[in-house]
């Protein structure tokens, strides 16, 4: 981890939670991270939590969104703007994750537009990319990421507004873990990507984090990578006591 990169540990509670379990979750949570500083806190809550998080979230912590669409208003049944992410609260949106991918069908055009929407109305955007399996064992992971940042990524002017989420597909919620040494070889590849799209000086301070059944148990070997600036952490956030571990790693 660069020390002019604040590293950036998010929680993506995915479809999960009510407000009461938020509430007590956050309760916890501030009693077993006060003290932290050193380290930028995102918790990313399900839509229908931002209002309630937005009240109670800890000093330390910042809060984000799990998706955005790229329109400002207008008839789009079940959609939210930047502008209402912004209202909420949030300094940040997830874009682009897996799951949206595969199983919402997301495409990289739509992927795009998302991005530039949020960036240009003010928000953070964690663009997200990652292979499936299949793809790594026929040796095309570095293809397929260079594909997804060069899409997702297109006419974006404001890389400082943009974190970059490698989360491959098959760590996610498997239990499997990229080792220490393959996810440092892809945020490698990633930073070489972002210095061929932006300024040298501008992929320098850009954050990429590493998603993909992070833990207690796994945080710290992660950590240590050069190139590593933080996690995306699906399951383990959702428990106020294993996420506490993860921030204090």
């Amino acid at each position: 981890m660069h020390s002019i990169r604040k590293p950036l540990i998010a929680a993506n509670w995915k479809m999960n939670k009510t407000s009461s379990q938020a509430v007590d979750f956050i309760k916890r949570f501030n009693e077993l991270t006060d003290d932290v500083s050193d380290k930028e806190i995102l918790i990313c809550p399900p839509f229908t939590l931002l209002y309630t998080l937005k009240e109670i979230l800890p000093r330390n912590a910042v809060l984000g969104a799990q998706d955005v669409y790229f329109e400002q208003k207008g008839a789009f049944t079940g959609e939210i703007s930047p502008e209402m992410l912004l209202d909420a609260g949030c300094e940040y949106v997830i874009i682009g994750h897996s799951e949206r991918r595969h199983i919402i069908k997301e495409n990289d055009e739509l992927i795009n537009k998302k991005v530039l929407s949020a960036i240009n109305c003010g928000l953070i955007a964690i663009l997200c990319v990652g292979e499936t399996l299949e793809q790594r064992g026929k040796g095309l992971q570095k293809k397929i990421i260079s594909q997804q940042l060069e899409k997702g990524l297109l006419d974006v002017n404001k890389p400082l507004r943009i974190v970059i989420a490698y989360e491959p597909v098959w760590a996610i919620g498997t239990g499997k873990v990229a080792t220490d040494e393959q996810a440092q070889e892809m945020h490698k590849f990633i930073r070489d990507e972002l210095c061929k799209i932006f300024a040298q000086d501008a992929a320098r301070q850009i954050r990429i984090i590493y998603g993909g059944s992070v833990k207690p148990e796994n945080i710290k070997g992660i950590m240590e990578q050069e190139d590593i600036d933080g996690v995306l952490v699906g399951g383990a956030s959702l428990d106020p006591n294993l996420f506490a571990k993860i921030v204090k790693y």
